[in-house]
């Protein structure tokens, strides 16, 4: 009866009113997971300015990394409870989840342990300079001990969403952002401790949010846990780690860029006008509005994925594509209006980060305008990604979601800062967007082709 019941309504009922419900809290979970990482910069760069923010651009790759992680074990522990629950397996179903558990645990302490003990490594690693060093240094020494419940959580929520409990998902990841938006300013401001008040706060709203997240499991909903639940067993391990492959590299495409872009501002910076800290800083709080924007553009995505990819396997071909159609039109809108704020306002989002130099002033107004300037054609390629994930093709999904970011946009970055600088480099952002463009509608409009012969075959 509930099969039935679950098969008629996304079968039967508007795409557009499915989508608002499926995407609405996909895109406030990712838009706290962003705004995390956002708000230490705002803070910070009233406080501190812009080092300040260049020190906290060096050590976002290294969370990235720890994310990564999290999400190749979460995820694919999620999908693997999904498949388990599917076959009515329930006994593999609570192992899948013990064993995600126990891997995230064991993950996160590996990871806070190499920071702990490669810590100027990583720092030089990722691009900091003398001017900024300490700043990093003081702000990654207290993030480094909060990742084991950065890594639990993230990974974690996965398998809370794929248990039919979205709600407390978001629940416990927004109650850690909220205490977070809280203890910055209080940390910062009142405490006077600078980045380490910043490091502080982040990792008292991880704690808190792991806390509320590791209770989740007292009680699942739709398996229970034994003894051999927390044994780590290698066939699912692999499976899981398989399963999991595209988050984990959709997540080090980000650590890449990063790494080449501040690795090429230290490189090329220093005979620019604009030195070498006022575009480290920059780029860093760019790449964090960025990802603003992709949290709403991959949150709609996401919101219609299980719509697609329901009907794709019921052979209801027309309402695929109607998804795929509401899904771009939103991500359209989006892609609209915020290419409209950065072309047309830049400063005001630049005065959230605090008040700087005429010369900062000059090159983030550059960077807002030239870096995301394709900020449009990248929201329709991501969700295009996302939708060629639904409907089964992740190896285009995977090479779609990477052609950006590591096939164009990172050579670019780094053959346009040896020819013209740190304000050549911006160019490579918006050239990299229209080339998977290009890529995104060749392979769309080969499925396309391919549904549609499918479609003709069925009638």
């Amino acid at each position: 009866m509930e099969e039935t019941k679950t098969s008629s309504y996304l079968e039967t009922d508007p795409v557009g009113k499915l989508i608002m419900k499926f995407s609405v809290p996909c895109v406030l979970s990712m838009l706290v997971s962003a705004l995390y990482n956002i708000v230490d910069q705002i803070f910070i760069g009233q406080s501190v300015g812009y080092l300040g923010n260049a020190a906290t651009n060096v050590v976002y790759p290294f969370t990235v990394v720890a994310l990564a992680i999290a999400l190749l074990i979460g995820d694919g522990s999620a999908a693997l409870l999904s498949l388990s629950l599917g076959k009515g397996d329930f006994k593999s179903a609570g192992k899948c989840i013990g064993n995600g558990i126990i891997l995230t645990v064991i993950v996160g302490i590996i990871i806070m342990i190499i920071g702990l003990l490669f810590t100027d490594n990583i720092l030089t690693i990722f691009g900091a300079t003398e001017s900024c060093y300490n700043y990093a240094k003081d702000y990654i020494q207290i993030i480094i001990l909060g990742i084991p419940f950065y890594v639990f959580t993230s990974g974690m929520n996965s398998a809370i969403r794929a248990d039919g409990s979205p709600g407390y998902s978001m629940f416990a990841t927004v109650i850690g952002a909220i205490l977070n938006l809280i203890l910055d300013p209080v940390s910062i401001f009142i405490f006077n401790m600078g980045v380490k008040g910043a490091a502080w706060a982040t990792i008292i709203g991880q704690i808190v949010s792991c806390i509320i997240t590791a209770a989740y499991f007292r009680k699942p909903k739709s398996f229970t846990f034994n003894r051999d639940s927390f044994k780590l067993d290698r066939h699912i391990c692999q499976n899981l780690s398989q399963l999991g492959i595209s988050s984990f590299i959709t997540q080090m495409a980000i650590v890449i860029i990063i790494s080449v872009a501040n690795n090429m501002i230290v490189l090329t910076g220093g005979s620019s006008i604009y030195g070498t800290d006022i575009p480290l800083s920059v780029i860093g709080i760019v790449m964090k509005v960025f990802g603003i924007v992709i949290a709403f553009s991959v949150g709609i995505a996401v919101g219609g994925q299980p719509i697609a990819g329901f009907n794709y396997g019921a052979g209801n071909y027309k309402r695929v594509f109607s998804v795929y159609r509401h899904v771009i039109a939103a991500n359209i809108c989006v892609g609209v209006i915020a290419m409209l704020l950065f072309e047309l306002c830049p400063q005001v989002i630049i005065r959230l980060f605090g008040s700087e130099s005429d010369l900062y002033n000059q090159y983030a107004v550059l960077c807002f305008r030239v870096f995301l300037g394709g900020i449009l054609l990248c929201c329709i390629q991501k969700a295009s990604s996302i939708f060629l994930q639904a409907i089964g093709k992740p190896v285009k999904s995977t090479v779609l979601s990477l052609s950006r970011d590591v096939v164009f946009l990172c050579p670019l970055v780094v053959a346009l800062s040896l020819k013209f600088g740190v304000t050549g480099m911006l160019f490579a952002a918006p050239i990299a967007d229209i080339l998977a463009f290009i890529c995104t509608m060749v392979l769309i409009h080969y499925e396309t082709n391919s549904i549609k012969k499918l479609e003709n075959k069925n009638n």
